[in-house]
């Protein structure tokens, strides 16, 4: 990691290197020797198109786009995740939705295995699609899948289930597998085309996915305050996700028609199948993953561990951590206590942190500081577990009894998920080959989404061992 190689400017590049500095100051002085009439024709530069020339992002119109993208990727498993009081509700048998069954008690652990492991698989999936499928089918696509799945599931919020609970229990883990799968194929998809674009587009689409999450609860809490009853309640959770769908279908298909975005795909495309040498795939073949791998294994590693020490504890833990003033009979600590502390704090402490990547990238792509900071995180999952997580059947022990707690520590993992995660998730497309971009941006997903899978089984056993 000490011996690196130097970094040759491409599309992926927000800056010039050194060496084409160097190249720059040598064609001047080579100004001299050449007659008058050879500077009326242009100069060629050895310095990639999308390096010498780039077009403004007039009115931030891509920045926002991916933005919205971000949002759109993870907003169905945000609300899937959220809407806690629905799922007990549809999951009890009975109408009191005080009274909820053996699974609703540990919904949560299922509902993010059902996700994580169809989406480890889709994500493969992906990988082998990425020079047989354009990234514009590959996205369409699984915007349309989710689309349907998720007005399925709105429709189903007004039908009275509790004679199937079952049924209903069963077919939700299939909506939530469907979903999950079509979802990470569209994250990865966009992820590995943000690749061509200049590191700011990575982060823009990475920070719109935290901002999903802080929307959700957002939505969480004032659905709590304004709807009547619980299943109002989660028709406006429902309704609000299949907007942010179709308002994300809109958006891709206007992306084309920017100027911005037309010269950095362009210029992507305009990398020929030779360009790899020996190593490269024919076209329309499965993209090399040896030069990828080689490249870019300690930023994957990062990002599996970052999403897996966050997924074993949010939200199955930290849903789960009620107020020590509950007795008191308080609207703070009976009814909003956790959607503002587990969700909303978490939410906005993790946006915070991918939003702080736009200013401060530090450490860097080879700096072993990355990943020690990263294993520090692991010190958050004992930390969250000896809160007031209730039941305890095996831990009976309390060694946090106060609210403010639950408050610091879920800002810690929420701000160091943001930061730490996003690091390595845009350096990744950005320490190879630019025409290994979009490849690597789909590994990138694949260890997020790896250590999603990982962290949900993990979680499983954290809550039964509490």
């Amino acid at each position: 990691m000490d011996h690196t190689e130097p970094v040759l400017p491409s599309v992926n590049s927000s800056y010039l290197p050194p060496l084409y500095d160097q190249q720059s100051s040598t064609e001047d002085e080579e100004d001299d020797d050449i007659s008058p009439s050879a500077t009326l024709l242009p100069k060629a530069s050895s310095a990639p198109l999308a390096v010498r020339y780039s077009p403004e992002d007039s009115y931030k119109l891509v920045y926002f786009t991916f933005f919205l993208m971000g949002i759109g990727s993870l907003l169905p498993w945000n609300f899937f995740i959220t809407a806690k009081q629905y799922w007990l509700y549809k999951l009890s048998n009975s109408t009191d939705q005080n009274e909820s069954s053996s699974v609703g008690d540990y919904f949560e652990s299922y509902l993010s295995i059902a996700s994580a492991v169809p989406s480890v698989l889709c994500l493969v999936l992906n990988y082998f699609l990425v020079n047989r499928l354009s990234p514009k089918v590959r996205i369409l696509s699984s915007l349309v899948v989710m689309l349907l799945v998720f007005g399925v599931t709105t429709v189903l919020v007004e039908v009275d289930v509790s004679e199937y609970t079952t049924e209903f229990f069963t077919g939700t883990l299939v909506s939530v597998a469907v979903v999950s799968g079509a979802s990470n194929i569209f994250c990865g998809s966009v992820f590995g085309i943000s690749g061509y674009f200049p590191m700011r587009i990575s982060q823009a689409l990475i920070s719109g996915q935290a901002m999903g999450g802080t929307l959700t609860a957002l939505a969480s809490i004032v659905s709590l305050a304004v709807a009547k009853d619980v299943t109002t309640n989660a028709l406006f959770y429902f309704l609000t996700a299949d907007f942010f769908i179709l308002l994300c279908i809109i958006s891709f298909l206007l992306l084309p028609k920017y100027a911005y975005s037309r010269h950095y795909m362009l210029a992507a495309t305009c990398v020929g199948p030779g360009t790899l040498g020996e190593e490269q795939s024919p076209a329309g073949g499965i993209p090399p993953l040896q030069p990828i791998i080689k490249k870019a294994w300690v930023l994957g590693l990062c990002v599996f561990y970052v999403f897996f020490i966050s997924i074993s504890v949010f939200p199955s833990v930290s849903s789960g951590i009620q107020s020590v003033n509950t007795d008191s009979g308080s609207p703070w600590a009976t009814t909003y206590f956790v959607p503002l502390t587990s969700f909303l704090l978490y939410n906005v402490a993790d946006f915070s942190g991918r939003l702080v990547t736009a200013w401060v990238q530090t450490p860097g792509p080879t700096s072993r500081v990355l990943p020690v900071l990263v294993l520090c995180r692991s010190v958050l999952v004992p930390l969250l577990m000896f809160c007031n997580y209730q039941p305890r059947d095996h831990l009976h022990t309390v060694l946090f009894p106060h609210d403010v707690y639950p408050v610091v520590f879920n800002c810690l993992l929420g701000l160091s998920n943001g930061y730490l995660g996003t690091l390595p998730m845009i350096y990744g497309p950005k320490v190879v080959p630019r025409e290994l971009a979009e490849a690597t941006g789909v590994v990138m997903s694949f260890f997020l989404t790896l250590g999603l899978a990982v962290g949900s089984a993990f979680s499983v056993l954290i809550v039964h061992s509490i």
